[in-house]
Parts: C-alpha cells; sequence; structure tokens
C-alpha cells in the first residue's frame, strides 16, 4: 500500500491494481512522520511509493499497451480518489448539445478538468459561469482516450457554502439540543380554518400561488397579508416584527412563506433570531420556505414543514374529495402509462424480431424492389413519351390555326368590312355632332349676358370695368359706364340710395 498522509481518517477502499478487483473495504488512519499543513482541499501528501512502481504491481516484466495502461491508472485513481472535495475558478466552460457540462477548475498555480454529466447538471442551481468561485465534489479520473487527468463531478456548489452549512449546523445542533425541534412543542393545525395570515413578501409568485390555491379550494377563508422582505440582512428583524404582529393578531393559522433560491438567499430563514421567534408564537406556522429541496431552521422550528408555499396552502385547504379523484386518476395515468410502455416495448420487440432476418430473405427483397423500381420506370418513360407526342399533336394543331395565309386572308375580309362601315360611321358621327352643336349654341344663347341685354337691361361698370351689384360700390359723382345691347352709355351718380328698390316682374 503506498504510504498517505491525511489530516483525518478517510474510508479507504482496498483494490486490486492489475486485476481491478476489490479485495476488502476497512477505515485506516495512515500517517507518516510529515506534518500535514495543505488546506482541506489538499488535505494529504503523498511521497515517493517505492523506487520501482512496476515491481509493486507486477508490470516489470509485462508490457502493456496503452490502453492498458490509461484502464489501470483510471481504475488507480478512481479507487484512491472515490470522493474529494476541490475548490478553485470555473474557466474554459462549455456546454455541448449533449448536455454535459465540461469546464477547467483553477487556482493561482494550478488546473484541471471537470466533466459534469447531464444526469447531474440538472442538480445544480447555481448558473455556471466562467470566473465563478465553486466547491465540487467528484471522483479522480482518467479520460482514457487521451489520457486525460480530469475530475468526475457529481455535486457544484458556490465557494462560502460550506461556512454557512457549518454555521447552519451549528445552530441547528444548538437548537435541537434546547428542544426547539421536540414533537411536544409542535401544534396540530387546524381541519377547518377560518382565518390565515401569511408571511411574506408581497411581491413575487408565492403569494399569488397562495391565493390562488385558497380561492380554488377554501375560498370562503379569509387570508391576510403580513408584508417583509425574506432576503438580506434587514429582512431578520422585519420576519421577527410580523412573526409578533401576526401572532396577536389571532389567527387560526400562519404561513411563513418564501420562493427557492440559494443558501445565501434563504440565509435570513436560518437566524436565531428568528427560528426563536417562531417558537414564541402560539398560532400553528406552516414553514414553506423553498423549493422542496430546500431546507431551513425555520422548518424544524415550525410546527408544520411544507415542501413550497401552494403545498402549504394545500395543507390549510384540504379537500378530500379532490385527492381521491387525484389518486383515481394518478392511478388510471399510471396503468395507462404501464400498458402503453408495455405496447411500445412489445412493438419496439417485434420491429426488432421483424428485422432480424437471414442476409438471403433481405437480397430477395432487394432483387424484387429493383424489378418494382425497374417497372415502375418503364411505365413512367411510357406515359411521359405519350404525354410528349399528344403534346406535340397538340402543339401542330395550334400552329396550324395560326399560319400566316389564314391570317391575311382573315384580316384582309375584316378590312373590307371595316371600310364598308368607316363612311356610314363618319356621316352618322357628323350628324349627331351637328346636332349637339345646335343644342348647345341654343343654351349658350339662353344664358348669354348679350340676351339679357336684348331685353332692355344694362349692365353698370366702374372706372376699372368690374360690374358694379350694389350701391354701397358706387359713390356720389362717381362716374360709371353702362352698357347696352346696342352702344354704351356714360352716366354720373347724383345719388345712391341704399334702401333696396323693390321691382315689379309685370312691369
Amino acid at each position: 500500500m503506498p504510504a498517505i498522509a491525511f489530516c483525518q481518517s478517510i474510508k479507504w477502499r482496498l483494490t486490486d491494481p492489475v486485476h481491478g478487483r476489490r479485495t476488502s473495504d476497512r477505515s485506516y488512519r495512515v500517517r507518516t512522520g510529515r506534518r500535514c499543513t495543505t488546506s482541506p482541499a489538499n488535505a494529504f501528501i503523498m511521497p515517493a511509493m517505492i523506487k520501482d512502481p512496476f515491481a509493486r504491481l507486477g508490470l516489470d516484466r509485462e508490457v502493456l499497451t496503452v490502453s492498458q495502461l490509461n484502464g489501470r491508472a483510471r481504475v488507480l485513481l478512481e479507487d484512491v480518489f472515490a470522493s474529494i472535495w476541490v475548490e478553485g475558478e470555473i474557466s474554459n466552460l462549455s456546454r455541448p448539445a449533449s448536455g454535459h457540462v465540461y469546464f477547467t477548475l483553477k487556482d493561482t498555480g494550478a488546473q484541471v478538468r471537470c466533466a459534469l454529466f447531464r444526469s447531474n447538471a440538472a442538480r445544480v442551481r447555481q448558473a455556471l459561469k466562467d470566473g465563478l468561485a465553486v466547491k465540487v465534489r467528484g471522483k479522480v479520473s482518467l479520460f482514457e482516450g487521451r489520457g486525460d487527468y480530469q475530475l468526475i463531478l457529481d455535486t457544484v456548489e458556490p465557494a462560502g457554502d460550506g461556512a454557512l452549512r457549518l454555521a447552519f449546523d451549528a445552530l441547528k445542533e444548538k437548537l435541537s439540543a434546547e428542544g426547539l425541534f421536540s414533537a411536544e412543542r409542535k401544534v396540530t393545525l387546524p381541519l377547518h380554518p377560518q382565518r390565515i395570515g401569511i408571511i411574506s413578501s408581497p411581491t413575487g409568485a408565492v403569494i399569488r400561488d397562495i391565493i390562488s390555491v385558497f380561492r380554488r379550494r377554501a375560498p370562503q377563508v379569509e387570508l391576510t397579508l403580513i408584508p417583509t422582505a425574506v432576503q438580506g440582512r434587514e429582512a431578520i428583524n422585519q420576519i421577527v416584527r410580523a412573526l409578533k404582529l401576526a401572532d396577536s393578531r389571532g389567527f387560526d393559522a400562519l404561513i411563513l412563506a418564501r420562493g427557492g433560491g440559494s443558501l445565501e438567499d434563504l440565509w435570513c430563514f436560518n437566524e436565531e433570531a428568528v427560528a426563536r421567534a417562531i417558537d414564541a408564537c402560539v398560532t400553528p406556522i406552516v414553514s414553506a420556505v423553498g423549493h422542496e429541496t430546500d431546507v431551513s431552521i425555520s422548518d424544524f422550528v415550525a410546527d408544520v414543514r411544507a415542501p413550497t408555499p401552494s403545498a402549504a396552502a394545500e395543507l390549510l385547504a384540504p379537500d378530500s374529495s379532490d385527492l381521491h379523484r387525484r389518486v383515481d386518476s394518478l392511478q388510471r395515468r399510471l396503468i395507462s402509462r404501464m400498458q402503453d410502455r408495455l405496447m411500445r416495448e412489445r412493438l419496439r420487440l417485434e420491429g426488432v424480431s421483424r428485422r432480424l432476418r437471414h442476409p438471403g430473405e433481405r437480397l430477395r427483397q432487394r432483387a424484387q424492389r429493383l424489378d418494382d423500381l425497374d417497372m415502375r420506370m418503364r411505365r413512367a418513360f411510357e406515359q411521359q413519351m405519350h404525354k410528349r407526342q399528344v403534346r406535340m399533336s397538340h402543339l401542330e394543331s395550334r400552329l396550324a390555326a395560326q399560319h400566316p395565309g389564314r391570317t391575311l386572308a382573315f384580316l384582309r375580309q375584316r378590312l373590307d368590312v371595316l371600310a364598308e362601315r368607316l363612311p356610314r360611321a363618319i356621316k352618322e358621327n357628323l350628324k349627331t355632332r351637328r346636332l349637339q352643336l345646335q343644342t348647345q349654341v341654343q343654351t349658350l344663347n339662353v344664358v348669354s349676358p348679350l340676351a339679357t341685354l336684348g331685353r332692355g337691361y344694362s349692365i353698370l361698370l366702374d372706372e376699372r370695368g368690374k360690374a358694379i351689384r350694389t350701391a354701397e360700390q358706387t359713390h356720389t359723382g362717381q362716374r360709371l359706364t353702362a352698357k347696352l345691347a346696342e352702344g354704351e352709355l356714360h352716366v354720373r351718380v347724383e345719388d345712391n340710395h341704399l334702401t333696396p328698390v323693390t321691382l315689379s316682374l309685370l312691369d
């Protein structure tokens, strides 16, 4: 066994390095004369194993291929470093279409490649990006194809989460020792609550989800929101004040709710002041902080812990008939999906069975297919030739119909007809135009000013030749010209009477 110094006890798996067989599982504390001074991320020192490691492996006389060498090196690495934590900074992050995540974890002095496969990447809530400081857990392995040393990860956490986790565990142990988590302190939720207080942020989806559940399941329940911040240092005092206020209002039950987030986002619900304020409440409290996988100190102290805010609302607004219907629906869906799955697998098995045929049968099928395609090609060629012949006959008919001789004869005949019709059309047109001219002359004589003058009227014009329409346009002593049917008169205005004079049409 190689001499390895650990700062703490580790679980060691003994594996035959040549054949890759596990021989035993024991707990060892292996020590050397050296003092461990490295950080927890590098909490071991590996001095020189022996002068000739191949002699220890029994490989001094065996010639290995590259694949065998990489395979055995991978087994050794995965056996020694089965599960370790490493802290560093992400760089060269890539996300191929397969859903796996690959990046390089580095510090100021070194770097190592990391692989996070799709199933584990789906559980990482932190948005990974270049430059992010993280702590990762996984096993050391070797990519045999390139001989690259790498980490196969199963967990990625933001750096600093470990300190919060230690604080969380310390407070949890302290409060548990004081009995704040004991079942004797828990209060049973009322079966039919009428007034419920909700301690949460007034914005966001949490309060809307809770209201939606009560509106659907128990619309008669009166809901009261006690608004408070749910993230940050200021949220601690606000949550404590909101709990005291809600407990004094005589609600049947309280819901302490917040949406999901990282451990830092939910930390205000892991503070001792909030935990003691929850314990001091007489009113039953349902804690619904974060998602189903999130656990906070508030969940342990509260009377009931709900996985989500919507689930908390459903706990206080139970609907047994809905539960029965849901169970029946799930049962029917389960049976239906099992039947569908069995049917798909049966069809898949039948398809695989049909595809597993003798090569001679496939050759016969291919030959038959070839004959069929040959006949189809011949029929298609004959049909195409027939279509082309029909089209050619049609074009010949059209060409004969459009022969220049026939066209010239038709145009000559039409020219003769038009030559006969032209003189008659000219005479008719002249006659029509003459009648129109006479009618327009008569109409023009009727509306002509000369006709008006011929009936004994006159037109008065001023010095500029403009017609006088009213007496207001003249002044005493003004020289005017009176236009008559024959000749004109020069007159002078003696007096202009502004009062209109009525003339009889009978005069």
